[in-house]
């Protein structure tokens, strides 16, 4: 069958992806203080057994405490003028006029809130970084929106300013940049856990002192050496793209939500802290993609569809995306400690029996 036969006018077609859920991993947050299941959605195999092993010692171990530091969702926009001490006399005007743009923003959301307007020049070319909150949307489309009726409303308040585009990549959106890991975009959450010796031992396979000794070496040295950026991580990306296929999310955001580092330091003679940082988990219990009834029975189950305070349910996903990504790090750097077994697993789940 000829591939125009398959897809005659560009008709919508369902790809499907294998899921299942994983732990449940008790997580204590002001969002979440439960024993929470973890829905994946992935092609990699081994990513299911593992993420679930690391939900099992977190939950042993009393639990993965879980906080989100900030939160806010970015667009920028560029314009011009014809020198930089134009656009420069625009920004520090702008600074006072937060509360104009403001009512420009709720024109076109009662959720859109603006919290912080940031800019940079180049020549006599303005970057200006919108960020605002979203409520229960990841809020890609309700910045863009706003943005695009505050850059109106300034291009006419300021006419030596010429329109160039309704998106500078000031934002960054779905790129790897420094900005957001500094300004934040999306949620920023910390996720962390104490696991004792025996603990490691018993399900880990291993011991404290050798996950601390292998996070310095590969995921922050490692990194160094790589070039990596704002990173410092073995697979962050991995526990992102399940989690975020599972509920409905857009999954190009894991280019900047798989941007965090491993912190991991010996608590006494027999402890293992482990964190995980995500300065940008971007996610939303509402807008699109939420409605696919996979998704709809995903959110249900991990309690995500009350109708609560405006940002809760974001939230509260942020909050246990970050925790499957504590559960799936920890557990392939602990398998990762012990030569082979890595890829004993792969072989096990993954290769083609018929080869």
């Amino acid at each position: 069958m000829r591939w125009r036969d398959m897809y005659k006018s560009g008709a919508e077609q369902i790809a499907g992806i294998p899921m299942r859920v994983v732990g449940p991993v008790k997580i204590i947050s002001k969002e979440v203080d439960a024993d929470v299941p973890l829905p994946l959605a992935t092609l990699e195999a081994p990513l299911w057994p593992s993420t679930h092993r690391g939900a099992r010692v977190c939950t042993l171990a009393g639990g993965i405490r879980a906080t989100i530091i900030d939160e806010r969702m970015s667009r920028s926009v560029l314009v011009e003028a014809d020198s930089v001490a134009e656009i420069h006399q625009v920004y520090l005007s702008l600074q006072k006029q937060k509360e104009a743009l403001q009512a420009v923003i709720s024109e076109t959301s009662r959720f859109a809130k603006l919290i912080e307007l940031n800019a940079q020049m180049v020549g006599s070319l303005l970057f200006l970084r919108f960020e605002l909150l979203t409520g229960d949307a990841a809020g890609h489309n309700m910045v863009t929106l706003a943005s695009e009726r505050m850059l109106s409303w300034i291009l006419k308040k300021y006419p030596v300013l010429r329109y160039v585009s309704i998106s500078g990549n000031f934002c960054s959106d779905k790129k790897t940049s420094a900005v957001n890991g500094i300004l934040g975009r999306g949620k920023n959450v910390i996720a962390e856990v104490t696991i004792s010796r025996a603990l490691c031992k018993q399900v880990l396979k291993t011991t404290p002192e050798k996950i601390v000794d292998l996070n310095i070496k590969k995921n922050l040295l490692g990194n160094i050496v790589s070039g990596g950026l704002r990173t410092a991580n073995a697979h962050f990306a991995n526990m992102l793209l399940g989690f975020y296929l599972a509920v409905g999310q857009d999954v190009a955001n894991i280019v900047e939500g798989s941007q965090g580092i491993v912190h991991t330091e010996m608590r006494g003679e027999d402890e293992l802290y482990f964190s995980v940082t995500l300065p940008n988990i971007i996610i939303g219990a509402v807008g699109n993609g939420k409605t696919l009834a996979f998704v709809q029975q995903n959110l249900a189950l991990l309690d995500c569809l009350k109708k609560r305070e405006p940002g809760f349910n974001a939230r509260r996903l942020a909050i246990i995306a970050a925790s499957a990504v504590l559960c799936g790090e920890l557990s392939l750097l602990a398998a990762q400690t012990n030569q082979g077994e890595l890829m004993r697993s792969h072989l096990k789940m993954e290769r083609d029996k018929n080869a």
